[in-house]
């Protein structure tokens, strides 16, 4: 790893010393602090949830654990509660679409709040953090698939919040996505649409202050990060694919860039998504729906926006840049010893450039998305609702 800094404050993994939990533990217990995991019922039957449970039972001094169920029955969640029995702290299992939930959040539409969005990750951090923001101050988000989670997430990406004179408002992961099997890159996503996407969006329109906020990040889509009550108060939360990316322009618009940083936590794996056989399925959906957050955020911070004679430029663009990244990574994969089939990077570069055109058509004839209100917001109009919220989500 190298030890460059940019516009982002990089916390590198430099491989000397030794992340300490006996020091995490002495600063969890200064500031109250919570994990949140968002979470379907599927992962309990699996063992990546089973091991990320064993490494937080460690944690000495966590205020609380937030688990945010999707759950077909009380009898998933009774199980799921069962399956935490005996952490060290309190844990929260929070069904967020039981019936008692939907009737509160559906209460809420008399003071013009639109809280019933399609159930998915959005919605799920959303409550999350309603709930432990009551009596937490630092939350920190892990995903339930995380294969490789060991003691170093938690560890590396709290302790730049906990210590307050460091001047942290919030933490992103970025990480080397590698398959625990066959040791080849994965991240598609990123690797093959997102990194080429921004770098034709900048040859095409030229730097921005979002623009080069967002390439400063080497893990954009990152599904790990935390961050302090304040500012989690005052993001509002998106409800598509684009939640990543659509949090970082929350981010922006609500602290200042040196008060962010991105934290490296080695090697990590989790779930793969394919790549789907049409623009409605898989990572093809998640890559339309990301271009959108894309092209709003940059409507949003900057003003400006494409226009149909620059659609044909960005197709081209992004082809060029995208079939040499995938170069790129066919030279680093051999230089390392790893897998790598440049046949099919370069169809899923075909595959991500023929989104581009119809999304952003699609995208600029309705720019405005659907987005869960920050709590701040929320709480202004029943303040009592995060207490509620969590009593609605027991049973």
């Amino acid at each position: 790893m190298d030890f460059q800094q940019g516009l982002i404050t990089t916390i590198h993994e430099y491989g000397i010393s030794k992340d300490s939990l006996e020091e995490l533990s002495l600063e969890l217990k200064k500031r109250p602090t919570a994990i949140l995991i968002p979470c379907l019922f599927e992962e309990f039957g699996r063992p990546a949830l089973k091991n990320i449970k064993n490494v937080l039972s460690k944690l000495d001094g966590l205020n609380e654990l937030v688990i945010a169920l999707s759950a077909k029955s009380e009898n998933e969640v009774t199980q799921a509660k069962a399956f935490f029995n005996e952490m060290p702290f309190t844990v929260h299992v929070h069904w967020t679409n039981s019936p008692k939930v939907k009737e509160l959040l559906k209460s809420q539409e008399g003071s013009g709040l639109d809280l019933l969005v399609t159930p998915g990750k959005g919605w799920a951090v959303w409550q999350g953090i309603g709930i432990a923001s009551i009596t937490s101050e630092v939350i920190a988000l892990f995903d339930a698939d995380i294969r490789t989670f060991s003691p170093s997430y938690p560890i590396r990406m709290l302790q730049p919040l906990l210590n307050q004179s460091h001047g942290i408002s919030y933490v992103k992961a970025f990480y080397s996505r590698l398959s625990l099997e066959t040791n080849a890159l994965k991240g598609r996503a990123t690797r093959l649409f997102v990194g080429p996407l921004l770098s034709s969006m900048e040859e095409l329109i030229g730097h921005g202050p979002f623009l080069d906020y967002l390439q400063a990040f080497r893990y954009p889509l990152a599904g790990e990060f935390a961050f302090n009550r304040d500012l989690a108060m005052n993001l509002r939360i998106p409800c598509d694919w684009g939640l990543e990316i659509g949090l970082l322009s929350e981010v922006y618009r609500n602290v200042r860039i040196s008060r962010i940083a991105q934290v490296d936590l080695g090697v990590f794996d989790h779930k793969h998504k394919e790549i789907g056989e049409n623009p409605s399925e898989g990572l093809q959906k998640m890559c339309t729906e990301i271009l959108s957050s894309v092209l709003r955020g940059i409507m949003e911070h900057q003003a400006e926006t494409l226009n149909n004679s620059q659609l044909s430029t960005l197709e081209v663009l992004y082809r060029r840049i995208g079939e040499d990244r995938v170069m790129q990574f066919s030279l680093d994969s051999a230089i390392n010893k790893l897998p790598y089939n440049l046949h099919d990077e370069k169809l899923s570069v075909q595959r991500f450039g023929k989104l581009l055109r119809p999304a952003i058509i699609k995208f600029l004839e309705s720019p405005v998305s659907q987005q869960l209100p920050s709590w701040a917001r929320v709480i202004s109009c029943d303040r009592n609702l995060p207490i509620n919220l969590l009593n609605a989500g027991k049973i």
